[in-house]
């Protein structure tokens, strides 16, 4: 059992409070690591490193910076099945979907170390002889990173890479529930050689040590996902201030099948999207809005293939749904499942927690279903973040998109049709910042930019350009070629 340090400075270090906190294994209750319960004056240390190699680490050239992360690339890589087997631990989801995870955050990292080499400043014309003009990127400073539990290793690459590539210094604080996965992170940074103070890790809990990282004045840049209350809250901190933010924030992702879309290939678009990591991901696939003429037919294959889904600890490779993130989630989920018993939707497969034998010490949900759920209801407006599906009848293509849009959220949706002209209509009208047609809701890859629109986000959206862009301010220079 290991004691994760703080990583401050380039050195591994004890908390300054010298208490520490404990990781559980959420489908069996195995103590995974314990960390450090760090303070606000552990995060302000953390930050005054950051600050003091800031000065050296924007003077060093974008290539040299993408060098050094390269050689990064190469202490991951070898490590996969180590980050694999934490993540599973750690966050309970199956050994493939782990696997899917770090090839994903490979990926993230690889584009954006790539834009090293890429990315570059615009000469314009000038209306002036004799003057040129261009316009460049700059860094911002210290910047610090708050990343999620459901892909700790993902989203910590996706945010990390492009800020260091753009020539900031970072500051990164895990969720308390998944801290394996960004000391298993940072070893490789360290291991790549990266200038002490660049890249700093501190545990704890976001209560404790939240204000200090989000509010502190040498922090340019805040980039945060995580839930729509604490993210909208944090915009409100900084409200007045000039730290940007960026906030990938929630989800309550439509999935809509319309009467001429192959229904086997929708009903396994609502399973992957709806179950895969006990649907717990921000572009989850959490309400099915069907057509009325396909609905019961729609409805008895998606509760069969739901029914068939295999629960059980993620380090079962024959398991196809681990269990919930622990304690807290599993009761605010079961909490929502109560919610739409009250509120007369019927439950038509699941509903419940699973118990007993193998389930006894870990926190399992059943795939659930919810059958006849009116728009109106709470099952329908809240995001549940977790294996819950709710079902709703649509008349048209018309009232599909009305339901679809009904949602504080805007994160990511999906059609199944047919019909191209429909396609189309969806795309431009579906209030979301990730659209799919014939494919699930939470597709998506590394070049493009990933973020929501209403409650879904704040701020530029993550990934792709995007990336480097938030990460930088922009400065325009006029040169006259002769005094």
């Amino acid at each position: 059992m290991r004691v994760l340090q703080n990583y401050v400075g380039g050195q591994w270090i004890d908390s300054t409070s010298r208490s520490l906190r404990q990781s559980f294994n959420p489908a069996n209750q195995e103590l995974v690591c314990k960390t450090q319960d760090s303070n606000p004056a552990d995060a302000a240390a953390a930050i005054q490193a950051a600050e003091s190699a800031f000065a050296t680490w924007a003077r060093t050239p974008m290539p040299k910076r993408a060098a050094l992360l390269q050689d990064f690339l190469s202490h991951f890589k070898n490590r996969e099945e180590e980050f694999v087997r934490a993540i599973t631990r750690e966050n309970g989801k199956t050994l493939r979907e782990s696997r899917t995870e770090f090839h994903a955050a490979l990926k993230e990292a690889d584009f954006q170390v790539g834009q090293g080499r890429r990315v570059a400043g615009e000469l314009r014309p000038s209306e002036l002889p004799g003057v040129s003009c261009y316009l460049q990127r700059e860094p911002l400073g210290v910047v610090t990173l708050i990343t999620p539990w459901n892909f700790p290793l993902n989203v910590a690459c996706r945010k990390l890479i492009p800020a260091l590539i753009a020539g900031n210094t970072c500051v990164l604080k895990p969720a308390e529930l998944t801290p394996m996965s960004a000391a298993l992170l940072f070893e490789s940074l360290h291991a790549a050689g990266l200038p002490p103070g660049v890249v700093n890790l501190v545990f704890g809990g976001g209560s404790v040590i939240g204000d200090t990282l989000v509010t502190h004045p040498a922090v340019k840049a805040l980039s945060f996902t995580g839930s729509t209350e604490v993210g909208l809250g944090i915009a409100k901190k900084l409200a007045g201030r000039e730290t940007k933010i960026q906030l990938e924030l929630g989800g309550k992702n439509p999935l809509v099948v319309l009467s001429d879309a192959d229904i086997a290939k929708a009903v396994e678009a609502a399973i992957i999207g709806g179950y895969s990591c006990s649907g717990q991901w921000c572009t989850s696939t959490s309400r099915v809005i069907v057509e009325t003429g396909i609905y019961d037919t729609f409805l008895r294959s998606l509760t069969e293939r739901a029914k068939a889904i295999v629960v059980g600890d993620g380090t079962d490779e024959k398991v196809q749904m681990g269990p919930v993130c622990g304690k807290r989630q599993y009761e605010t989920i079961l909490d929502f499942i109560a919610t739409g018993r009250k509120e007369g939707a019927r439950v038509v497969t699941g509903g419940g927690a699973l118990t007993e034998g193998q389930y006894a010490k870990g926190w399992f949900i059943e795939p659930t279903i919810f059958a006849d759920v009116s728009p109106g209801l709470v099952i329908a407006k809240e995001e549940i973040f977790g294996p819950v599906l709710v079902v709703l009848r649509a008349d048209d293509l018309s009232d599909a998109i009305r339901l679809a849009n009904d949602t504080r959220y805007g994160l990511a949706s999906s059609i199944y049709t047919r019909d191209l002209a429909k396609a189309q209509r969806f795309i431009a009208e579906s209030e979301v910042g990730l659209c799919h047609v014939n494919m699930h809701t939470a597709y998506k890859e590394p070049q493009l930019e990933f973020g929501g629109v209403k409650e879904s986000g704040r701020g530029d959206p993550e990934a792709g350009d995007s990336g480097i862009e938030f990460f930088t301010r922009h400065k325009v220079t006029y040169v006259r070629e002769q005094p």
